[in-house]
């Protein structure tokens, strides 16, 4: 698998705050920055170019916590003046140009058509989107120039923590033909019917859909630590049922998206419905979790 350079340049010093980021050899550039900061991000240069953007915001009621809204425009400046009066949840903004200015309107009316359609398959967010843009006619080589665009879009935005258009593996455009592939691990309760199926996806370890896992977390615990700990998985599952990403049937929830954790443990304990190793509990056919992810250690390879 080859590297990626990226450079990113916080421009005020300050973690969380404006963020600019780019890929050697690539002509796209990425400014990332809080809504606090806006005057500053107004008077940049990136901010009277074409291109694409994404307003995200938290939100408790929204998929994966996260409301977000894709646009286009000619010039941001312009825009921003109306989504102050009509947008009022988001407090962070990503504006994606060309550093060449390369790329015309139709090429930017194709990417926000694609990103809005890889963001609702994704299902990582609640777009504010009302309608669907319809893709701007390109030819055959001006849409290659924007898949292979986007292709590093994949890279770059989760690298800046957004995950908005972020998918799984197999349905993942890349442009390095030797991706890790992760095996299809497998955890399950006969007893009570759960069954459930994940992969790893980079830092994620993604449960996928149609996994049937516990219908409702009831486990209370007995030291505060894990009483504190039990609270938040009943919180996160409470917020998949609330979200329509766990469909309740009885005494069992199926998982109506690919949901995405952050360790296989997390992930365990919200399908079992207690405490669980993941490392130990998810299995694939050369043994556990812990058994794959240290396959390299001893020098062997699987």
């Amino acid at each position: 698998m080859s590297g990626k350079h990226i450079e990113l340049f916080l421009v005020d010093g300050i973690p969380g705050g404006i963020t600019t980021a780019e890929i050697a050899g690539w002509t796209g550039h990425v400014l990332s920055g809080p809504r606090t900061d806006i005057a500053d991000i107004l008077r940049r240069d990136e901010a009277e170019r074409n291109g694409a953007y994404l307003l995200l915001g938290d939100d408790a009621d929204a998929i994966g916590g996260v409301r977000g809204y894709i646009g286009r425009t000619e010039t941001f400046t312009r825009r921003f003046k109306d989504h102050q009066l009509k947008k009022d949840w988001w407090d962070r903004v990503v504006l994606v140009t060309a550093k060449d200015d390369g790329f015309n309107e139709g090429h930017w009316g194709y990417l926000e058509a694609r990103l809005v359609e890889l963001a609702t398959s994704a299902q990582r967010i609640t777009l504010d989107n009302t309608q669907s843009p319809v893709p701007r006619k390109l030819s055959e080589a001006q849409r290659s120039d924007m898949e292979a665009f986007l292709a590093n879009l994949h890279i770059i935005l989760p690298v800046l923590g957004i995950n908005a258009i972020r998918q799984r593996p197999a349905a993942k455009p890349t442009i390095d033909p030797t991706p890790i592939e992760s095996p299809v691990f497998t955890i399950s309760q006969p007893k009570t019917g759960i069954e459930a199926r994940g992969i790893v996806d980079g830092d994620e370890f993604v449960v996928l859909e149609g996994s049937r896992v516990v219908a409702a977390w009831t486990r209370t615990g007995t030291s505060d630590s894990t009483k504190r700990a039990y609270e938040a998985y009943g919180a996160a599952h409470a917020k998949l049922v609330a979200d329509g990403s766990v469909v309740v049937d009885g005494k069992i929830g199926r998982l109506t998206r690919d949901v995405p954790f952050t360790s296989p443990s997390t992930a365990g304990s919200i399908v079992l419905g207690r405490s669980c190793n993941g490392r130990v509990s998810w299995l694939w056919e050369g043994g556990t979790f812990a058994t794959w992810a240290d396959r390299d250690l001893d020098g062997s390879t699987t």
